[in-house]
């Protein structure tokens, strides 16, 4: 049997305040992809982070968007 697959984004952006979480430019949100891994997204993440290093302002986030589809399940193969 196959790997289930558990949907991540990766999107980030430049922050109002290296502190918090609210982007100064919702229409500038650099939206880098959707991955079937946490391990694929954070390479994607990883290569973003770093691409930006530069921008203390600057973040990139994971989300597990698997958890927002289906909140009752965990992803996890046991029943």
């Amino acid at each position: 049997m196959s790997e289930a697959q558990l949907l991540h984004l990766v999107f980030g952006g430049e922050l109002e305040d290296v502190a918090g979480t609210t982007f100064r430019d919702l229409t500038k949100l650099d939206f880098v992809g959707a991955y079937p891994s946490y391990a694929a997204a954070r390479r994607a993440w990883q290569a973003k982070a770093q691409s930006t290093v530069d921008n203390a302002h600057m973040r990139y986030f994971i989300i597990h968007a698997h958890k927002l589809l289906d909140p009752h399940h965990d992803g996890s193969t046991h029943a």
